[in-house]
């Protein structure tokens, strides 16, 4: 089966969640139903940029493989090739982790 390819529109990026650490610093478990979802993931795809009011590009500050952080309830959860993703603004991206 072929891999679908998606590549976001305008000022949108897609990111795919990096899964956190399921056990506390104490060693004590984090069972599933009561994780939260982690705030920080990976560009897989980047959009072209925005345009401005004169209708010049706007490239995006973000690419492919950076690691980001997003707030809480940002983007729109997607599922492509039965992977889940989020689908967000650049705005929505609070910083890149080095």
């Amino acid at each position: 089966m072929a891999k679908t390819k998606f590549r976001p529109l305008h000022d949108r990026v897609v990111v795919k969640r990096i899964d956190a650490e399921a056990k506390t610093a104490g060693g004590i478990i984090i069972p599933d139903t009561v994780k939260e979802k982690p705030q920080q993931g990976q560009i897989v795809g980047v959009g072209p940029g925005g345009r401005d009011e004169a209708g010049k590009l706007i490239p995006i500050d973000l690419k492919v493989g950076d690691k980001v952080l997003f707030g809480k309830w940002s983007g729109t959860e997607v599922k492509i090739d039965g992977e889940d993703l989020l689908i967000m603004k650049e705005s929505d991206i609070m910083g890149v982790l080095a």
